[in-house]
């Protein structure tokens, strides 16, 4: 799934949202870079990623 995300102004942003999505169980993160994460999981995962996104600080969107 792709998820776009607002504030991301530099390397240490895109290494902070890495981090907080690895965190997330049974989620793969392909990549991250600024404005938009990449990764693979379910539905219930999905969730759990916006809200690790919006914990680490950022905003968290789904292309529609």
């Amino acid at each position: 799934m792709n998820i776009g995300i607002e504030g991301m102004h530099s390397a240490a942003c895109v290494r902070r949202v890495r981090l907080a999505l690895e965190k997330v169980e049974g989620l793969q993160v392909r990549e991250v870079n600024l404005g938009s994460a990449v990764v693979d999981g379910d539905s219930s995962q999905q969730a759990a990623a916006l809200e690790a996104i919006q914990k680490a600080g950022f905003q968290p969107h789904l292309p529609a």
